[in-house]
């Protein structure tokens, strides 16, 4: 069986045991969350939609929060002598899927 569900503006096809990294969710680790199914759950075919999608229900507990790799942000301006430096480090939350469930 597998989802497709929406969050911090991305989609992500999903089934149940996997874990997947998404935008920072502000939750603990070990809290449970439930997604709203987008799309094709079940096993249909692909690109059809089952009936039952729209009442299906992924959840996922939270595994850990993290931060992704330094990302290095360098502005130059030529002929000036203007240099700008700038890191950024993304927050990500770690989701293992336990379950989908079709009310």
């Amino acid at each position: 069986m597998y989802a497709i569900i929406e969050t911090g503006g991305r989609q992500f096809w999903v089934s149940p045991g996997e874990t997947i990294r998404v935008e920072k969710l502000e939750a603990e680790p070990g809290k449970e969350l439930i997604f709203k199914a987008l799309w094709a759950v079940g096993d249909a075919p692909q690109g059809q939609e089952p009936a039952n999608s729209r009442t299906a229900q992924v959840t996922a507990e939270v595994v850990k929060q993290t931060r992704g790799p330094k990302i290095i942000v360098f502005k130059r301006r030529t002929k000036k002598a203007y240099r700008k430096t700038k890191g950024h480090r993304q927050d990500y939350t770690d989701l293992r899927i336990k379950n989908i469930s079709i009310n």
